[in-house]
This record gives C-alpha cells, structure tokens and sequence, in this order.
C-alpha cells in the first residue's frame, strides 16, 4: 500500500476524490497527511473529517521575517518527508515549489494543473482561457497532471484531458466542466502511478 501526502490550499475535492478512491480501492495506497497553507481551507476539515493527520504550515512567518521562500520551501519539505510518502501531490496548492522543496523527493511530486501542456502555465488557467478562444486564439483547453520541477507546470506529463469550449460556454460553466474532469484524471493517473512504483 502506498503512502500519499496531500497539499491543498483551498475546497479540498480533489483530495475528497483521492480519498473516496483509495477507500475504495481504485487507488493502492492510503492518504497519510494533507498539508495546507491557508487556514481556512476547507480541505483540512474534510482530512480531519477522515481521520487523517493535518497540519497547517503558513508561508507568512517566513516572508515576514525576512527568511523567504527556500527556508519554508525547505521546511515543508522536511515535515512532509516525516510522513514517509511514496508521491506527494499537489491538488489545488496555491505556492509554487523551489528546489529547495523537491530535491528530497526526486520526480515522487506530482501537480493537478488545469490546462493542457505548454497552455497557461501558472494561476488563473481557466480564464486565460477562455479569454484565448474569446479573442480566437483557442478552441479547446483541459487539464494535465505532470511531475513536478522547478519551472512552473512544466514537467513531464502523466495524463491529460481534452474540454471544447463551445460559444454557449461562461467563465462559470467552463470552470465547472474544468473542475469536474479534474478528479478522474487526477485518480487515474494516480492509479497507474501506484499501481507501477
């Protein structure tokens, strides 16, 4: 059985969706930690809710007192190494990794990201674009998820899923059938990856 540890930063539904599968064995593994560095997300409720160890690690301090981004990246390296995973996933972390966090965990970090590969890299994905087939550029956008490296959303790719923007679609209703797609690939990719390790 292999070992996850989860980051969010916010709802939680694709760490609900990685749970649900490994409940029910369409994943071989089992979430041993979820980590956030927001407070209020609600994806720590639905960890704690399960009965799996959380813990909140904030980048503030550190921005504050003037240590940065390499110290916490380091930091939360080291309290999620305590969990001793097999894959680490980012499902909706809002904080882009240095080297400083990945370097321990070689190519075992693995990112959601929602856009194709080479598309929208970074925050805001969905409305960019929308606002590329808007101004004609795109017909269609998706989702990937990729192993993660020091550039941002450019790492080697484990899957990805097609979505048609169509003239009828909203912010709002390409958002949704995005974020509906996620958790499929997200728990098949995973699937495979645990299955293979």
């Amino acid at each position: 059985m292999k070992r996850l540890v989860v980051l969010v930063s916010g709802f939680g539904s694709n760490l609900q969706a990685i749970m649900d599968a490994c409940a029910d064995g369409r994943i071989g593994a089992e979430v041993v930690g979820v980590v956030s560095n927001r407070k209020a997300a609600h994806g720590l409720t639905r960890a704690r809710e399960a009965s799996i160890p959380t813990e909140y690690l904030p980048y503030g301090p550190y921005r504050d007192s003037g240590r940065g981004r390499q110290e916490y990246d380091a930091f939360v390296a080291e309290r999620v190494q305590a969990y001793r995973p097999d894959f680490v996933i980012l499902a909706g972390w809002m904080h882009i990794f240095s080297a400083d966090f990945l370097v321990p965990f070689g190519d075992r970090v693995i990112n959601l990201h929602p856009a194709l590969p080479g598309q929208f890299p970074g925050i805001r994905a969905i409305e960019r674009a929308f606002e590329g087939f808007k101004a004609g550029e795109i017909t269609q956008t998706g989702i990937m998820v990729h192993r993660v490296v020091p550039e941002v959303d450019a790492g080697p790719v484990l899957g990805t899923t097609q979505i048609a923007i169509s003239e009828s679609d909203t912010l709002e209703s390409l958002s949704e059938r995005v974020h509906g797609a996620e958790h499929d690939l997200l728990v098949r990719v995973l699937a495979d990856l645990c299955a293979a390790a």
